[in-house]
Parts: structure tokens; sequence; C-alpha cells
């Protein structure tokens, strides 16, 4: 029975389907094998496919892979919550992005996804005091991926960006969970002071395409920010503001916008 049950508790239905969707990937086109089994299938878990494809993804001649895969492998293994928070992306991308149609397609070709796991794996260096490590990583992430994290930003679990390219968040920034935002959004400060200068967006908020959260104000709970906004002053809970300087125009629509994805403004908006 205690063998039984040590199976049992092995089962991960999540990587299972993963494996699945990669085997009917090579089956499909088989031309896609060397990638696929590299990524997913010669690995065990996800966090193992995850360690290889960051590694893969940013490894340079000043940086070989074999070394970025120990540090990823090592913040995993000493850090489950990395691995939580890198589920809740994946499960994020999967509901949200309605051109995501299988587990599979963000590890192998999602940059927001695969930038995102990045910047965890700097976060977590940087929490241990190894800040050059962590600001290579932000370089390669920002070279690769055209998206730059400060490894000191905290940011939750459940992240969907789609598209993602030109995504700016500063180093005191703070992220709920449970947020989405799409291409070319800043969370930036207004000047050159070095205390806390930058956004704290609070969970379930909806960022769209363009927008600039400008200082250290806070965005309330499930929110949504209107593409091309720029927002320089608090945002109630459940609001939606537009604008330049943004403005409220509305409520916010539903109750979890962020999953909705639902960015069209109401006809009494403006």
């Amino acid at each position: 029975m205690v063998e039984t049950r040590a199976k049992i508790s092995t089962v991960d239905p999540v990587w299972d389907q993963i494996t699945t969707e990669a085997q009917e990937a090579v089956r499909s086109e088989p031309l896609m094998g060397g990638l696929v089994h590299a990524c997913i299938l010669h690995h065990k878990s996800l966090e193992k496919a995850l360690s290889y494809r960051i590694a893969a993804k940013l490894a340079s001649n000043e940086m070989s892979m074999v070394v970025l895969r120990e540090i990823a492998d090592t913040a995993y293994q000493e850090n489950p919550d990395l691995v939580k928070a890198a589920r809740a992306d994946l499960v994020a991308v999967y509901e949200r992005d309605p051109a995501c149609h299988r587990l599979l397609q963000p590890i192998l070709y999602f940059k927001g996804y695969q930038a995102m796991q990045g910047y965890r794996v700097a976060h977590w260096l940087w929490s241990q005091g190894k800040t050059d490590l962590a600001y290579f990583f932000q370089m390669r992430i920002s070279e690769i991926f055209g998206i730059d994290i400060h490894p000191g930003a905290r940011i939750g679990r459940g992240i969907m960006i789609d598209h993602a390219h030109s995504i700016v968040i500063g180093e005191t920034a703070v992220v709920g969970d449970n947020v989405s935002m799409l291409h070319s959004v800043t969370l930036g400060g207004t000047g050159k002071e070095e205390e806390d200068r930058h956004p704290k967006i609070e969970d379930g908020v909806l960022i769209g395409a363009g927008a600039k959260v400008l200082g250290n104000i806070r965005v309330g709970h499930c929110s949504r920010i209107a593409a091309g906004s720029v927002v320089l002053s608090e945002v109630p809970p459940c609001k939606t503001v537009a604008g330049i300087p943004a403005k409220i125009v509305g409520e916010a629509g539903c109750d979890q916008p962020a999953v909705s994805m639902d960015h069209m403004l109401g006809p009494d908006a403006g």
C-alpha cells in the first residue's frame, strides 16, 4: 500500500498533458522532433524542462548553457514556489490567450511566458544576494526577448503577458497575482529618486497595450487600464481608467477583467 501511494503521489496531470501534446506534435510534424525532444520529452518534470529552456534561450559566449541550467536547477530545488508560480503562469496563458491552444505552446514559443520564468530565477538570485548573476539574467532576457524586468521587482503568480514586446518593469515595482498585460507596458518611475519609486499593481488588474504607469502609485485590484493610457495617480479598485493623463471613465465591467481580457470601453466612456 505504501508503494502504491508513493506512485500515486508522483502523478502530475499538467506534465502528463504537456508530454502528451509534445508526442502529438512530433507525430504531426516530424521536423519538430529534435526541438520537442530536447525541450520536453527528454525531461521528467516541468521544472527540468523549464531550466533547460531558460538556459538554452539565455546562453551566450559569456555564460554557457550548462552553467545557466545549473543555476536554474538550483533555484527550483531551493525554492519550490518558483515551480508553483511557473504552473500558475502557464495556466493563465492557456486560459486567457485565445492564440494558446495547448499547454505546450508557452514553453516552446511564447516569449512572454519564457521571459517571466527567466525573471523568476533572476529574482531568486537577487533575493540570495547574487546581484551580478541577477543582472546578467536581466540583461540576457532583455536582449533575447525584448522584455526588461528588474530582478528586484516583485511579481505574483498567474501572470499573462500577451505578445510581450517592449515590457519594462522597474526595480521597486510590485505586481500582484492574476495580472494580465499586453505589449509595450511600462511600470516605471518619474525621476532619479532612489527610494520606492515604481507602481504597485494589485491582484486581477488588466493593463492594455502601450499603457504607462509611472511613479509610486497604487492601481487597485480588478481595475482596467485602457490601451495607450498614461497613469500618474492612484486608481481605485474595480475601475476603468483611460487617457493622457488617465482618468476614471467607468467601472471595471466585470469581476475579473484580467481573466476576461475585455479591453473595450463602454458606450459612456470618455
